[in-house]
């Protein structure tokens, strides 16, 4: 029985001569989602901002959402975020932090469930104070740094440096486009969202190191030949196992973004375009860039230090 291949095992395409386009894409994106985030920033859910999440359920199936926001800014509580989620008349409404303190949050909540009971059953309350959602920043942060030091680690044992730095760049790109995705799309972030970057950094470091496991094996095998050949070769016969993982990745959280639910919503959805980015990452950055850190076979890298020394001394002689 043949196996199903998805890409051809004797493909010879040349991905990294596509570095032209990829890298000034990539350095677009990235400095334009700094920007984003330095002037418009991301949308913190509760978790990091503290407020009151309260999620309604229509008794009759139908959400009446100009009257439920009318109710909800009626409150006198400052900003309010009220959406419809699901398809059965489903609404959250967030309030953020009262200037009263917990008493006030209280009783902004009594307020809101004499206001919506009649008509809707209250699902669920959640409130998150400020010194909570502090610490909540705080952890996450920590978290997402430490994961990154550890990667660092792991890949300086793993890899001789110019791989390992290779690696390295490729993750923190996916770690920048994501926050990108998150900012432009103004997806709620919460402590869910630390957890799905948390995934994309060991998905992104699990494909990198795919590609660069050839590549050094590859890197014992030919001697001579040119760098950008010998990379799209490790390229090329490790791009059937790529295509088969990122497809089937991609398959499951797509069923996941269209029928999970509005609970997993926010993580399918990252995580999707996570593994998008991801995959081109591998190909499309991490691998081009060993070029410019000056990754050689070693017959390459004996011959030019040869051809240099020659030139060094024709000019002493000069």
């Amino acid at each position: 029985m043949r196996l199903i291949r998805l890409f051809p095992d004797d493909s010879k395409f040349r991905f990294v001569r596509w570095r032209w386009l990829s890298f000034p894409f990539s350095a677009a994106i990235s400095v334009a989602t700094i920007i984003l985030f330095l002037t418009i920033g991301l949308n913190f859910g509760i978790d990091f901002t503290g407020g009151t999440l309260m999620e309604l359920q229509a008794k009759n199936g139908v959400a009446d959402m100009a009257s439920v926001r009318d109710k909800a800014h009626g409150f006198d509580a400052g900003e309010v975020e009220v959406q419809e989620f699901g398809s059965g008349g489903q609404v959250s409404v967030r309030f953020r932090v009262q200037p009263g303190g917990e008493p006030a949050q209280s009783a902004l909540v009594s307020k809101a469930r004499a206001a919506f009971e009649a008509d809707y059953e209250v699902r669920r309350v959640e409130t998150v104070g400020p010194r909570v959602s502090g610490e909540l920043v705080q952890s996450g942060t920590l978290g997402i740094v430490l994961a990154i030091v550890c990667v660092l680690v792991y890949l300086w044992f793993r890899f001789e440096l110019t791989l390992a730095i290779g690696a390295v760049i490729g993750t923190l790109h996916d770690i920048v486009l994501t926050v990108g995705f998150f900012i432009i799309t103004r997806e709620e972030f919460n402590m869910t969202s630390i957890a799905a970057i948390l995934t994309i950094v060991g998905y992104s470091l699990n494909e990198t190191v795919v590609v660069f496991d050839r590549t050094r094996e590859l890197l014992r095998r030919y001697k001579n030949i040119p760098t950008e050949e010998l990379l799209d070769i490790s390229i090329n016969s490790t791009m059937s196992r790529t295509m088969m993982t990122a497809t089937t990745t991609a398959l499951s959280l797509l069923a996941l973004v269209l029928f999970g639910g509005q609970a997993i919503q926010g993580f399918a959805n990252v995580m999707l375009f996570g593994v998008l980015i991801c995959t081109y990452s591998a190909i499309f950055v991490s691998s081009p860039m060993l070029i410019y850190l000056g990754l050689k076979t070693s017959g390459r890298a004996a011959a030019d230090e040869k051809a240099e020394a020659q030139a060094r001394a024709a000019k002493a002689r000069a």
